[in-house]
């Protein structure tokens, strides 16, 4: 059974860091693409980055660019989205997922999901 966990939200101030991880299991990941995508309330979920198991590039949202960056650690199977200079307009429920094909800023294209994490950034 496919599982992704995240954690590693929390209530921060703005200007602050968090860094959520996403532990994966229950197949092999090496071909997928693991995305984060986030949602406030009363909006739509959006992509915000993508990081490659095999090569491990990543990509960004503009929004995000040059504050938050994607690792992994193949080791533990677990993704991570590190988050600086947090603003409160990055609200949201964060999500990691797992994606063999499709447009990797796309939630469609995703076929697994974890439960997601709750980020809260206080003005």
């Amino acid at each position: 059974q496919v599982q992704l966990v995240e954690s590693g939200g929390g209530l921060v101030q703005a200007g602050g860091s968090l860094r959520l991880s996403c532990a994966a299991s229950g197949r092999t990941f090496s071909s997928y693409v693991m995305g984060w995508f986030r949602q406030a309330p009363g909006k739509e979920r959006e992509f915000v980055g993508a990081i490659r198991w095999s090569g491990g590039s990543t990509d960004y949202a503009d929004s995000v660019k040059g504050r938050f960056t994607i690792s992994r650690d193949n080791a533990k199977n677990t993704v991570y989205l590190q988050m600086n200079t947090l603003k409160p307009e990055d609200t949201a429920v964060y999500y990691c997922a797992a994606r063999n094909s499709g447009s990797i800023y796309l939630s469609a294209s995703y076929e697994y999901w974890g439960q997601g994490t709750q980020v809260t950034v206080s003005s």
